[in-house]
C-alpha cells in the first residue's frame, strides 16, 4: 500500500496562520509515524505559545483509514468544534502518518460553534495545501536464507523488485536476509527460487 505522508524530518513541522474575526489560528503539521511524534509537536506548540487560548489537535499515526492510532482533542473549545473538524480534514486529504495542532489566540469576538468548526478546518486545510509530501510503501518483515554463493544474485533480484534489504546475518550455513516486502503485494519467490535453483528458504513462516 502506497500513500502520502508529510515530507518533514523528525522534530520539524510545517506552519500556516489564519485570522478570523481577529482570532489567530496557528496550524502546525508534522510527520507522525507514531503517537509520540504527535505528542512532541503538541508539547512544542504549548511551550512556544504558553499564553494561547487553546491548543487543539488531531493525528493519524498510521495509513489513511487507520482506526486505532488516531486521536483528536478540543482543548477547552466547545465539544466537536475543533479536534473533530481538524481530524476530518486530515482524513479527507488521504494522508497518513500526520499530526496537527492548531493554536488559537482569541481575538475578542465569539465565532459560534459553526464558525469555530469552519475556522479550525480551514486552518488545517490551508496548511495542508502547502505541505511538502512524499510517498511511503507499507512493508512487512520477511526473512530469507540463501547460501553464500547466492547472496549477490538474491540481492540483485530483490533490488529489481523494489524490496529493500534491512539486515544481513551471516551464519555457518549461509546468509539470512531481512527484507521489507510491500504489504498487500503477492509474496511470489518463484523466479528467485528458479535463479538460485531452490537454494533459498523463507524463515518467517510459522
Amino acid at each position: 500500500m502506497r500513500y502520502p505522508v508529510p515530507d518533514l524530518s523528525p522534530g520539524a513541522w510545517h506552519e500556516h496562520e489564519l485570522e478570523v474575526e481577529k482570532s489567530r489560528f496557528l496550524a502546525w503539521v508534522c510527520h507522525a509515524p507514531d503517537a509520540a511524534a504527535f505528542e512532541a509537536l503538541l508539547a512544542e506548540a504549548r511551550r512556544a505559545h504558553p499564553n494561547a487560548s487553546h491548543h487543539c489537535s488531531a493525528y493519524i499515526a498510521g495509513p489513511p483509514g487507520e482506526q486505532m492510532a488516531i486521536g483528536f482533542a478540543d482543548d477547552g473549545e466547545p465539544g466537536g468544534t475543533a479536534g473533530r473538524p481538524m481530524f476530518q480534514v486530515l482524513e479527507g486529504a488521504g494522508l497518513g502518518q500526520v499530526g496537527c495542532v492548531v493554536t488559537r489566540y482569541f481575538g475578542g469576538t465569539k465565532l459560534g460553534t459553526g464558525g469555530l468548526a469552519r475556522a479550525y478546518a480551514q486552518a488545517v486545510a490551508q496548511a495542508l495545501a502547502t505541505l511538502p509530501r512524499r510517498e511511503v510503501t507499507e512493508r512487512m518483515v520477511v526473512t530469507l536464507r540463501v547460501d553464500f554463493a547466492g547472496e549477490a544474485e538474491a540481492r540483485a533480484w530483490l533490488a529489481q523488485h523494489d524490496v529493500p534489504v534491512t539486515a544481513a546475518d551471516y551464519r555457518a550455513d549461509g546468509v539470512v536476509l531481512t527484507v521489507g516486502w510491500p504489504r498487500g503485494a503477492e509474496l511470489d519467490l518463484a523466479t528467485l527460487e528458479a535463479r538460485l535453483r531452490g537454494r533459498v528458504q523463507r524463515l518467517d513462516i510459522p
